[in-house]
């Protein structure tokens, strides 16, 4: 073998096992890579008690629920579905109802979200895309696009 065919049975193999490694990546994170699940997904995928997940969606009209402790509960909706969700600690300022939030955590063995993250983004007419064009689908987008 000449050295440039040596060079190029290198480059081969480097490129295959390359191509291997993002493959099964790319098939173990299958599920996961998505940033986060709506409230449909959680109901029909039958997300089970203890998986980390992020749950997306609009925090619904009349369902926060302040206690004296920082502990909140509220629901987070897709105008389809609807998921109960329960957080301690300071949420963010632009947290309010009929706002975007995305929250992470895992839910319980009662069918409650327990959250121990709550994210707001700094924009407040935030919408995560996949609810966005659900609402859109519905004829309820009230957003500029």
């Amino acid at each position: 073998m000449t050295r440039k065919q040596r060079r190029l049975t290198m480059i081969g193999a480097a490129g295959a096992v390359l191509a291997a490694a993002v493959g099964l990546i790319l098939y173990a994170l299958n599920d996961q890579i998505v940033f986060f699940q709506s409230p449909t997904d959680v109901v029909e995928k039958g997300i089970g008690p203890g998986q980390r997940i992020r749950l997306g969606g609009l925090v619904e009209e009349g369902s926060v629920v302040r206690a004296d402790d920082a502990h909140v509960t509220f629901s987070v909706t897709d105008t389809s579905n609807t998921v109960k969700v329960t957080y301690t600690g300071i949420l963010p300022d632009l947290f309010r109802e009929g706002q975007g939030v995305v929250t992470e955590g895992m839910v319980g063995p009662d069918g409650v979200f327990v959250a121990d993250n709550v994210l707001a983004k700094h924009d407040e007419n935030y919408v995560p895309k996949e609810v966005a064009e659900a609402l859109k689908k519905q004829g309820v987008w009230k957003g500029d696009n």
